[in-house]
C-alpha cells in the first residue's frame, strides 16, 4: 500500500471514530434525558409530590443542561473535547445510578442537576467533533444527520427499556441497570476514541470575527428572527410541558407503567420520522405553511389524547410524535435565512438558549396550573397556547425561502 493510500485510510478511520463516538454519546444521553418521563409518576407516588414539584424536577434537569452548554467550549479548549465527552457521560451515568439511593426529593433534585450538567456536554462537543472530522460540506451534513438519528434511537430504546425494567424489578434497580449501560458506553467511547485527538486543538479557530455592534441582534431589522424565536419558545415549552404531564394523563386512563412507556416510545418513534416528514413538507409547501400544519395537528392530537380512551390514544401517539417533534427541526433550519452570515453563530446561540430555557421553565408553570385546575385542564391550556404560534407566522411571509 502506497503512502497516499495509507493516509487516506487513516483519514477514513478517523472520520468513523469521530462519527461513532458522537452517535454513541447522543444515543445514551438523549435516552437518559427522555426516559425520565417514565419515572415521574413513580416519584410522585414515592414522595407524594404535587404537580408543581414534578414540574420543578424537570426544570432542574433541563435548566442545568441549558445553563451549562455555553461554557462548555471554554472547558473543552482546556482539557480536550473527547476527554470532556467521557467525563460528561460518566457524570450522567453516575447520577442515574444514584437515583435509587435518593432518600428525599431534594436529594433527587440535586442528582438531576448533576445529570443535566453531564449531559450538557454532549450536544456541543459531539457535533463539533463530527464537524471537525468531515471537511466536505455534503459529507458533514450526512454525518450530522446520522448523529441526530442516533439520538432519536436512544429516545426509543431507553424509555421503553426503563418501563420494562421498572415493571419487573422496581425503579431503583432499573435506574442502576440502565446506569451500568451508560458506564459501559463510556468504556466503549474511551476505546473508540484512542484514535481521536485528546486535546482541544480540534476546535475550529475563529477567523474574521466581527466586533462591536456587528454582533448585536436588536429588534430593529431583526423582527423576523425574534418572531421565529418566539414561535420556537412556544413550541419548546409545549413539547416539554406536555411530555412531562402526559404520563399522568395516561395514568388517569388506567395505563400501567409499561403501557405508558410504550406510548412514549411510539411518540418518540413518530418524532424521529417527523424530522424527515416535516423536511419534505417544508420543501413542497413552504416553511410557514408547514409550521401552521404541524402546530395545528399537534393541538388536535393533544386534544385527542384527552378525550380518547387509552387504546385509541395509543393509535394517535405516532401522529402526535411526528407533529410534536417535526416543527422544531423546521424552525431551527430557518434561522440562517433571517440574519447575516456574521451573526449566524450568535443567532443560533440565542435561539437555542431561548428555546431550551422555555422548555426548562414550562414544566414548573404547567405543574402549578395542574395543582390548581387538574391535569386535563392543563393539557387543554397547552393545546390552546400552541395555537398562538399560527398568527405569529403571518408577519414572516416573504421573509423565508419557501
Amino acid at each position: 500500500m502506497n503512502q497516499g493510500a495509507i493516509i487516506q485510510s487513516s483519514k477514513e478511520q478517523f472520520k468513523w471514530k469521530a462519527l461513532s463516538a458522537g452517535c454513541l454519546a447522543h444515543f445514551i444521553h438523549d435516552g437518559f434525558t427522555d426516559m425520565i418521563y417514565i419515572f415521574f409518576p413513580i416519584w410522585q407516588a414515592q414522595w407524594a409530590l404535587t404537580f408543581v414539584e414534578v414540574g420543578l424536577l424537570k426544570t432542574l434537569i433541563s435548566g442545568s443542561m441549558a445553563m451549562f452548554q455555553l461554557p462548555i467550549g471554554i472547558v473543552a479548549n482546556r482539557i480536550g473535547q473527547i476527554k470532556l465527552l467521557l467525563i460528561g457521560t460518566i457524570i450522567t451515568s453516575v447520577a442515574v445510578m444514584l437515583w435509587g439511593f435518593a432518600i428525599s426529593p431534594v436529594l433527587l433534585g440535586l442528582l438531576l442537576v448533576l445529570g443535566g450538567l453531564g449531559s450538557s456536554v454532549q450536544h456541543p462537543v459531539s457535533s463539533s467533533v463530527i464537524s471537525d472530522a468531515y471537511s466536505d460540506i455534503q459529507a458533514r451534513r450526512t454525518a450530522l444527520s446520522t448523529y441526530n438519528v442516533a439520538g432519536d434511537i436512544g429516545k426509543l430504546v431507553l424509555p421503553g427499556s426503563a418501563a420494562f425494567l421498572i415493571a419487573y424489578c422496581g425503579w431503583q434497580s432499573a435506574g442502576r441497570l440502565l446506569a451500568t449501560i451508560g458506564l459501559l458506553t463510556t468504556l466503549i467511547l474511551f476505546i473508540n476514541s484512542l484514535g481521536i485527538r485528546m486535546t482541544g486543538s480540534s476546535w475550529p479557530q475563529e477567523t474574521n470575527q466581527p466586533t462591536g455592534n456587528a454582533l448585536l441582534l436588536g429588534w430593529n431589522g431583526y423582527q423576523a428572527f425574534w418572531l421565529l424565536s418566539t414561535i420556537g419558545i412556544i413550541d419548546s415549552a409545549t413539547r416539554m410541558g406536555f411530555l412531562t404531564f402526559l404520563p399522568f394523563l395516561l395514568q388517569g386512563k388506567g395505563a400501567s407503567v409499561t403501557q405508558i412507556g410504550f406510548t412514549l416510545t411510539l411518540i418518540f418513534a413518530g418524532g424521529a420520522a417527523g424530522k424527515l416528514i416535516c423536511g419534505i413538507l417544508a420543501t413542497r409547501l413552504g416553511i410557514l405553511r408547514s409550521v401552521i400544519i404541524t402546530e395545528s395537528v399537534t393541538a388536535v392530537c393533544i386534544a385527542g389524547m384527552i378525550v380518547l380512551s387509552f387504546n385509541n390514544a395509543l393509535l394517535l401517539a405516532p401522529i402526535l410524535g411526528v407533529a410534536l417533534n417535526g416543527t422544531s427541526s423546521v424552525l431551527y433550519g430557518s434561522v440562517p435565512e433571517l440574519v447575516s452570515e456574521k451573526q449566524r453563530k450568535q443567532a443560533f446561540s440565542v435561539f437555542y438558549t431561548m428555546t431550551l430555557g422555555a422548555g426548562a421553565i414550562s414544566p414548573a408553570i404547567y405543574g402549578t396550573i395542574s395543582d390548581f385546575a387538574g391535569i386535563t385542564t392543563t393539557v387543554i391550556i397547552v393545546a390552546i397556547v400552541l395555537l398562538v404560534t399560527i398568527p405569529l407566522t403571518f408577519p414572516l411571509r416573504g421573509k423565508l425561502v419557501n
